[in-house]
């Protein structure tokens, strides 16, 4: 090989080793960041890009994620319609660091299950929660509705027919405790039916006179507009006993009734009042918490979560 062939190739050499050179020196450098100190929930060294040609710093994060083919965690609000499907779906996703809540007063009782919620050895994100908001039956509905409202004769004994498998006859503590309480006679099921169908019978009567009975009985007496005949007494009871599921797929919740009725100008009004219908519902969303807490096993707070 001639000397001529040897500097063409150490020249090519040379200019091959700039070449690289330059291209190292404005290839981007990844950065290893150290986070010591700056809190916790950090790992060791976060990565950078830095662009050496333009002198920036370029977010790989942003890239990384868009790659990903599934979600890095969980997050988000799963609402369910019944207290079992809550406790399904809480036993699919909990870990050690799950909670749940309940807010147990009216008008909107929720139980709110973080899964990723706050623990003693740091925070969390509090971002993956399970919803159940208690949605009330139709049946509890109308009761809630009509409470208070005064009838016309023909509109409550309708009611009471049409509400007739909410009714309950007493437990024997029940009768003896809200009967001393109100000093009134508690009805069973068939002494309101009954009631109802006496009713429909004196649509259109007036009524001639109330009396209350020693025995704790009230009685009304119908007379016919058209004729001078004795009218008919009709026993009304003080108490009744409202057995209706407040929940989809829930248990009955028992509502003590008063019944009443006003007599104004020979016409006569019906209404009933549930007695503390509000302190039962709140029970019953209670009993519901400790349940969820028992089938879980995940610790239970009356009250609500940071940020609802």
């Amino acid at each position: 090989m001639n000397s001529k062939a040897i500097d063409d190739i150490t020249a090519a050499g040379a200019a091959g080793l700039i070449a690289q050179l330059a291209t190292a020196g404005s290839d981007p450098a990844l950065v290893m960041i150290p986070t010591t100190g700056l809190g916790a929930g950090l790992p060791a060294e976060v990565p950078i890009l830095f662009d050496r040609a333009n002198q920036r710093v370029i977010d790989l994060q942003s890239s990384i994620n868009a790659a990903r083919q599934q979600p890095a965690r969980r997050r988000g609000v799963a609402p369910v319609e019944t207290l079992r499907s809550y406790i399904d779906m809480i036993n699919r996703h909990k870990d050690s660091t799950s909670a749940i809540f309940g807010t147990t007063t009216w008008p909107k009782p929720k139980l709110t299950a973080v899964l990723n919620y706050n623990t003693g050895d740091g925070p969390h994100w509090n971002d993956h929660r399970i919803l159940y908001e208690f949605p009330l039956t139709e049946e509890f509905k109308a009761w809630i509705k009509s409470d208070g409202e005064a009838m016309d004769q023909a509109t409550f004994a309708l009611f009471l027919e049409e509400h007739a498998a909410e009714l309950s006859a007493p437990f024997d503590g029940e009768r003896s405790d809200y009967e001393y309480l109100f000093k009134e006679r508690f009805a069973t099921p068939a002494d309101l039916l009954a009631l109802a169908r006496h009713l429909e019978v004196f649509v259109g009567a007036k009524v001639k006179q109330g009396i209350r009975l020693q025995t704790g009985e009230r009685t009304v007496e119908f007379t016919e507009e058209h004729t001078n005949s004795k009218g008919e007494q009709v026993d009304i009871p003080g108490v009744f006993m409202v057995s209706v599921p407040a929940f989809l797929d829930g248990d009955a919740i028992r509502i003590p009734a008063r019944l009443r009725y006003r007599i104004r100008g020979g016409e006569i009004a019906w209404f009933y009042k549930l007695y503390r219908w509000e302190y039962w519902l709140r029970t019953k969303v209670q009993q519901d918490l400790h349940e969820a807490g028992e089938k879980t096993e995940l610790p239970t707070f009356e009250g609500a979560p940071e940020n609802g």
